[in-house]
């Protein structure tokens, strides 16, 4: 059961969509790095004392564990003990934070790396934890597109900004051809050898865990129920980010329509919080036609102690404009949303992305 869920789940072309399909666009993603611009938003600025020196780099060209990896080695300090909050694309140019234990801003700020631009380094007192940020900032430029596609994409996002999109996981977080995902079935639902670096396990438990969530949030769609809430739905307010379980869910889908609350989707694991109710019973299905039972959860380990999702998430700040270079697209979306989720949408289509592109790590 489990093999015809996992070649499924990897199809994120079928995945259902928000808005009517209407007339496809058609638009190039990534033509050049310089064409998917990405400005991570930090949670907090450094206090500028303490013996963690947070960096704050450009990189084009390279994934955010690489470009780590060679400033502590121009920093002289090993890779043990560096954070940073969220993984950032390779085909792109991208902006992010990073944490070096007993580093000193004068090493930081002299580096020289190809690839790489340190912009500010400032000390703190805590290391960078994975998900410390507020979201990111996009700036896409879409090249080969249809004609006067800015025109046709500005109601859509008008109306994404207000209704919100479905907060799938992109098919980057499943790896090149979905390989992260079929070494997570080896592993996790065939018994197989778990990955010796807790890199790649995390890697392997979040691509499945991504693929579930999918499913789940599919199956709502397809029912009409994105913006409405289910009896025993984990409901997370909009302003606080403070969940609660519905137990009015007529009421609370009045709340839903007005931008209040969304409903949260599974990101499985031991201590994630269940729903309760109708919402629960939805969840277990999806994991019985996936052939998963709750004692896979147990080979997460601490890979993968499971959380809640957020269903919907709106674009920010968004605009879009036609250019001599082609059409600009811009927006912020909260941490763990992503661009080419936004960009399927508004197009009615999974983009075209040039053949460069290497889409094999999960982002924050």
């Amino acid at each position: 059961m489990h093999t015809e869920f996992i070649a499924s789940a990897a199809n994120v072309e079928r995945l259902p969509r928000l808005l009517p399909s209407g007339q496809e666009l058609h638009a190039t993603l990534r033509a050049r790095p310089e064409h998917f611009r990405v400005e991570e938003l930090p949670a907090y600025a450094p206090s500028g004392q303490g013996e963690h020196l947070f960096v704050h780099f450009e990189k084009t060209g390279l994934n955010t564990s690489d470009a780590v990896r060679a400033i502590a080695r121009g920093l002289g300090i090993d890779n043990h003990g560096v954070g940073y909050a969220g993984m950032k694309d390779r085909r792109a140019v991208t902006t992010q934070w990073a944490s070096f234990p007993k580093a000193t801003a004068e090493a930081a700020s002299s580096l020289e790396l190809e690839g790489i631009r340190v912009l500010e380094a400032i000390p703190h007192e805590q290391k960078l934890r994975t998900g410390h940020l507020r979201g990111n900032r996009f700036e896409l430029l879409l090249s080969d597109t249809s004609e006067g596609l800015a025109e046709a994409l500005g109601p859509r996002l008008r109306e994404l900004a207000e209704r919100g999109f479905p907060n799938y996981f992109g098919a980057q977080r499943f790896g090149k051809n979905s390989g992260n995902l079929a070494r997570a079935a080896r592993w996790l639902l065939e018994g197989g050898k778990a990955p010796r670096q807790r890199f790649l396990r995390k890697l392997q438990v979040s691509s499945l865990q991504s693929a579930l969530f999918n499913a789940v949030l599919s199956e709502r769609l397809t029912d009409g129920l994105f913006e409405a809430a289910v009896e025993g739905d984990v409901m997370r307010k909009e302003e606080t980010h403070g969940v609660f379980v519905s137990d009015d869910p007529a009421l609370d889908s009045e709340r839903v329509l007005r931008l209040e609350i969304s409903p949260t989707g599974p990101i499985f694991g031991e201590r994630m919080r269940w729903p309760e109710g109708d919402a629960r019973a939805r969840e277990e299905r999806v994991l019985e036609g996936a052939g998963i039972t709750k004692d896979t959860f147990a080979r997460f380990g601490a890979a993968g102690r499971g959380s809640r999702r957020v269903m919907r998430v709106r674009p920010l700040d968004a605009s879009v404009e036609q250019t001599d270079e082609g059409t600009r697209l811009c927006f912020t979306l909260s941490k763990g949303a992503y661009a080419t989720v936004l960009l399927r949408e508004l197009l009615g289509r999974e983009p075209r992305e040039s053949r460069g592109e290497v889409r094999d790590e999960p982002r924050e």
